[in-house]
């Protein structure tokens, strides 16, 4: 997508704009349609938001301008913002209609991995036709994702839902039950360490794996004219890596622990980002399980907050901490653009690299940010 907006003529601050204009977005979204998801079904919130986001990847692949592509940003946002939350609270409370709502990271583990798996396919097939012409793999992302729409209307709510009342709840009322799951001790910390710091962080990684890719590759030997195809092959090894890697999920939290899991990685990640720019053919690992270990952490994340909320306006309180996410991104991607245009991608990751680290070790300094 990032070569696809740099062919259009778009500038690293120019993308870091629309980067920001998805997350203000999110920001101003978040809970009311956390709140919908509550009240009209979590199934049906998230087929708005697939139908939502199949017609902007359409859109996406016809833009042609920095304004149009700013407002299917907005829309693109939108419709993730019925997913978000509402993905997470309908599998949790369908869990806890079986009494294995332990069970989530594992499950959630199982079936991102089956997403990734089948994506290793979808990578190298959309690098060729990205090498034909970058707009085809936004209009085949459109076609699959419409089929998406298809599949949630074969799934049905939980009986923990529909046993909730959610569906009378008033926004008012919504909105209080979250701000006092927000404000619960056991959860600042993890908000600030997990959803501010490390997701807007390591957010920056994926905004940047492809300029970064192009230029090591480049450098290695590569034509400029393969880039495309080689990033299809990246993408696909990529995408078979973090399969692996969350098909582990489970087996993750029982050996390492999802307490420890949290205390090492933003170190590890930091270190990996600022290593990049001292040699940068280290890019292509550290690339190579990102998406992975991102998957296993947002499920960590996940069943760690779904532990810490009752199902009464769950889908709220899941939407919340996106939006908080969301809001904490907004000056990394700015402040990203900016660093890249005038130093470079390389540069500006490994400044994220050091935020995080020295960001992290205040937190832990402050409160821990996983309870015992």
């Amino acid at each position: 997508m990032y070569l696809f907006f740099l062919a259009q003529g778009l500038t690293f601050t120019q993308i870091a704009i629309l980067e920001a204009i998805y997350n203000l977005t999110t920001l101003f979204g978040e809970i009311p349609t956390g709140y919908v998801g509550d009240r009209v079904g979590r199934r049906n919130s998230l087929l708005i938001g697939t139908a939502i986001i199949s017609v902007t990847l359409l859109g996406i692949g016809l833009a042609e301008s920095f304004l149009t592509l700013a407002i299917l940003y907005v829309c693109w946002s939108a419709g993730y913002n019925f997913r978000s939350g509402s993905e997470d609270a309908w599998l949790y409370d369908t869990l806890t209609d079986d009494l294995s709502e332990d069970e989530f990271a594992h499950v959630r583990g199982r079936g991102e991995s089956a997403s990734l798996a089948v994506g290793v396919g979808a990578a190298i097939v959309g690098g060729y036709l990205g090498s034909i012409d970058l707009s085809y793999p936004w209009f085949v992302a459109a076609a699959v994702t419409g089929l998406g729409a298809v599949v949630l209307l074969t799934l049905g709510e939980s009986e923990t839902y529909e046993n909730s009342e959610a569906d009378q709840l008033s926004f008012r009322e919504t909105v209080r039950i979250a701000t006092e799951a927000l404000s619960k001790r056991n959860l600042r910390a993890f908000i600030l360490y997990y959803y501010v710091l490390y997701a807007a962080v390591t957010y920056l990684v994926f905004v940047f794996l492809q300029p970064i890719f192009e230029t090591v590759v480049v450098d290695l030997g590569a034509a400029p004219g393969q880039v495309e195809s080689l990033l299809g092959w990246f993408y696909g090894a990529y995408s078979l890596v973090g399969a692996v890697l969350t098909y582990y999920t489970g087996a993750i939290k029982e050996y390492v622990g999802v307490r420890t899991w949290f205390l090492v990685l933003p170190f590890v990640v930091g270190a990996a980002l600022i290593g990049m720019y001292v040699v940068p053919l280290l890019a292509l690992p550290t690339f190579l399980v990102a998406r992975g270990l991102s998957d296993v952490t947002r499920s960590f994340a996940g069943q760690y907050v779904n532990n810490q909320i009752e199902t009464l306006g769950r889908a709220t309180v899941l939407s919340s901490m996106a939006m908080v996410s969301g809001l904490a991104v907004v000056p990394f991607q700015l402040g990203s653009g900016v660093v890249s245009d005038f130093a470079s991608p390389l540069f500006a990751l490994a400044v994220g690299g050091v935020v995080l680290i020295v960001g992290s070790g205040g937190i832990l300094v402050w409160e821990s940010p996983i309870a015992e």
